[in-house]
């Protein structure tokens, strides 16, 4: 059985296609939208592609084009295709096969997640037209966060928000924060762990991870609150949009600003970390603004997390910039002291690429501080299976 894995973030399409828990071929599109877009597909060894990719069905249709002449005669093969879909809001919380009304459903979430769950679709509708025979599985990215407690996810507005339209946190992430705290806890060989898990890319959030169940997380009614990111302003006072409106701003209009032209892009020029790196390094003042912007907001929820579970084992840097970014990593971890996290800077400077699981705290520190490789595709696959209830499948 062949499981093609799609995850569409604002900026990137990855891809895995899976039998049996190994990988056949997967790959990167990125910078979608952006100068200097590519493809890392890797089929035996990997292989960069530069090309324009000007928008995600574009970059689908590329994906379908490569496996087929690489790894699959035809798209028949493909018995199933796993979708991850940012919000679920209150209609999903667990992994679902996709009807037309559970797309109406999905659909009906536009505007609380106007970014991501129209691109989600999108990768559904353009998947049902070139995989025709696959079944398409919705796993949701809000499903891992529906434990968090009623005193942590309801907001101190009137109730009735609440039951009428569903206003609530709902966090997000959630594949990435649940696959990365099971292997720590796995690695940890502490079922009862207090993990702080940090998915850090062009979006970015924090969980609060207590015996292997989300208690509290950065992101709440939408992916833009929480952490500084990408493209997306994170935690603002309400009153700001309130008072832009009454200079004669358009909802639409603010809806943009926030989502697209805000973060790191509005406090360096650059959405892009890499690309912020460069001219840190190059000693650019609003370069070095947007690191110290965006390292104090992680620390300011480290702080939150840790006095949420009364304690921390280990802090768990993932994502693109968790993974790849020591310096970000660094800034982080500083001045941490007080709650026994110190970083070991030579360890931070030198992972090994080799292992799943990095450790780069000081020697005999009580609490770790692990660099885990994410692997979102590989848990939707799993929950994929999960739905289908794989045992009565014979194909």
């Amino acid at each position: 059985m062949k499981l093609l894995i799609l995850n569409l973030g604002s900026s990137s399409i990855k891809y895995q296609l899976i039998k049996k828990k190994k990988i056949l071929a997967k790959g990167l599109i990125e910078r979608i939208g952006m100068y200097g877009s590519r493809i890392k597909h890797t089929f035996l060894k990997e292989k960069i592609i530069y090309k324009n990719i000007y928008n995600h069905f574009i970059g689908l249709k590329e994906i379908n084009n490569l496996l087929c002449n690489c790894v699959i005669i035809n798209t028949d093969e493909i018995y199933a295709i796993g979708h991850r879909i940012v919000h679920g809001g209150f209609f999903f919380i667990k992994p679902t096969i996709i009807s037309e009304n559970v797309k109406k459903k999905i659909k009906e979430l536009f505007n609380i997640a106007p970014i991501h769950n129209i691109i989600n679709t999108m990768g559904i509708e353009i998947s049902e037209k070139i995989f025709k025979k696959s079944i398409q599985v919705a796993v949701f990215d809000t499903e891992f966060h529906s434990t968090i407690p009623k005193k942590a996810y309801l907001y101190a507005i009137p109730y009735e928000f609440y039951l009428k339209h569903y206003i609530r946190s709902y966090g997000f992430h959630g594949i990435s924060h649940k696959y990365v705290s099971k292997k720590a806890i796995q690695y940890l060989k502490n079922k009862k762990a207090k993990l702080i898990t940090m998915h850090l890319g062009n979006g970015s959030s924090i969980t609060a991870v207590d015996s292997g169940v989300s208690v509290e997380t950065s992101m709440g009614f939408s992916p833009n609150s929480g952490l500084i990111m990408g493209t997306r302003s994170g935690d603002i006072d309400s009153n700001i949009i309130f008072n832009t409106l009454k200079k004669g701003f358009k909802i639409d209009e603010l809806i943009d600003i926030l989502n697209k032209k805000s973060g790191m892009l509005a406090i360096s020029g650059y959405s892009d970390m890499r690309d912020i790196k460069k001219r840190y390094d190059k000693g650019d003042k609003k370069a070095i603004l947007a690191y110290e912007m965006y390292s104090y907001r992680v620390k300011k929820y480290i702080g939150i997390s840790i006095s949420v579970m009364n304690g921390v084992d280990a802090l768990i840097f993932t994502g693109g910039i968790g993974e790849n970014d020591m310096l970000m990593r660094k800034l982080i971890c500083e001045n941490l002291d007080f709650f026994g996290i110190k970083l070991d800077n030579k360890k931070n400077n030198n992972l090994l690429k080799k292992n799943n699981v990095n450790e780069i705290q000081v020697k005999n520190n009580k609490v770790k501080i692990l660099v885990i490789k994410t692997n979102e595709e590989l848990q939707i696959s799993k929950e994929i299976l999960n739905v289908l209830n794989v045992k009565n499948v014979k194909k």
